[in-house]
């Protein structure tokens, strides 16, 4: 069994992970959100994130032993998400870890955050086959993997500017939807029109997104600014340009207009992903490199149309979505104790010099 501590940006988590007939089973998961404490200001303060992961840390790792019901079993380790996050915020959860793994005197483990993402549908779920694909959308990432386990993947893709998770938050803002803006925007969809409005649709190539590149063949990175400002414009109204006709005004934002926007800015932005995601399928198949499994996670895979329309995609294609539970769509520990099933098995683990590191070692992510 392993301990999880998971603080990489505004949930404080704790969880205790056993590996039970070749997959990863959660003996108790518990999550602290701040949400009540960063809505007033539409996004995440770190300073104050840090402060709250200190008062509660010792409480929500406190419940997870609790309920996990060990009855006198031993943890094998501690895994602790270091990198990447707020770097005050992890700072609190390396440090806590630490001192529970030298009190307890059992190795500390070291976890990217991103890799962890990608086999939260794993939890309590079947052994998974590999070779796999893997896709994390979130707040903060999206990126592609081609994964042989959750210890060897290579990078096939990342967006070039903004994560898909922070797109959806900035459309809620403009929108004046609220926060958290992912899920308000996602419930406001369900009663728009995604066709109401078309948004640029990004054509990537290695040599528009990369110094030096000779390609024109499209790359499978992703990118959502323009989207950010087709909205902006849509809302705001087209800022005037030297020695170019008068832009018309917006339309006024009425409540389906509202409505309209939110559903069409999803429907692109899904869109995207699942594009880059059948070209990323047919590259693979074209090596006779076909996955078995596609593995997603972050935030945004929580959102329905996502959720559906990968679901469709493993229908038409004949491959294994795993897709996580909602309450493993989140920032959580069990992906943390979970990943490091995997390290500890392999006879991995990190020195109690553990630091935290703000960017992931994953690629260029």
């Amino acid at each position: 069994m392993i301990l999880g501590i998971e603080t990489s940006c505004d949930e404080t988590a704790a969880s205790i992970v056993e590996w039970r007939d070749g997959a990863p089973r959660v003996l108790s998961n518990v999550v602290s959100t701040q949400h009540e404490i960063h809505a007033r200001y539409a996004g995440v303060v770190p300073e104050l994130a840090s402060r709250a992961h200190l008062e509660r840390m010792v409480p929500v790792v406190r419940e997870a032993m609790r309920s996990a019901d060990l009855a006198g079993r031993p943890v094998s380790a501690v895994a602790v998400g270091n990198r990447p996050g707020l770097i005050g915020s992890l700072l609190v959860g390396n440090a806590a870890a630490k001192a529970y793994a030298w009190s307890l005197g059992i190795p500390v483990i070291g976890i990217d955050h991103i890799a962890a993402h990608l086999v939260a549908g794993l939890l309590d779920a079947p052994p998974v086959r590999w070779p796999a694909l893997g896709l994390v959308a979130s707040g903060g990432h999206t990126h592609l993997f081609r994964m042989n386990d959750p210890r060897s993947m290579t990078l096939l893709g990342r967006t070039i500017d903004d994560a898909i998770g922070e797109a959806f938050d900035k459309a809620a803002t403009l929108l004046s939807l609220g926060y958290p803006g992912g899920p308000l925007l996602d419930e406001r969809s369900s009663s728009g029109d995604a066709t109401a409005m078309r948004f640029p649709t990004p054509r990537l190539t290695a040599r528009s997104v990369r110094e030096g590149g000779q390609s024109n063949e499209r790359t499978l990175d992703f990118s959502f600014s323009g989207m950010k400002t087709a909205l902006l414009y849509a809302v705001r109204g087209v800022p005037p340009v030297t020695n170019r006709p008068a832009p018309r005004p917006p339309l006024p934002l009425t409540e389906q207009r509202v409505s309209d926007l939110a559903a069409s800015f999803q429907y692109a932005a899904v869109n995207q992903l699942m594009d880059v995601l059948k070209r990323a399928m047919e590259r693979l198949e074209a090596q006779n490199d076909r996955p078995a499994t596609l593995l997603v996670g972050g935030g945004v895979t929580a959102n329905r149309h996502l959720r559906a329309q990968l679901e469709m995609f493993g229908t038409q294609h004949g491959i294994d979505v795993r897709l996580p539970a909602q309450k493993y769509c989140i920032d959580n520990a069990a992906m943390i104790a979970a990943l490091a099933h995997w390290r500890y098995a392999a006879g991995e683990h990190d020195t109690l010099r553990l630091a935290p590191r703000s960017h992931s070692l994953l690629g260029r992510c």
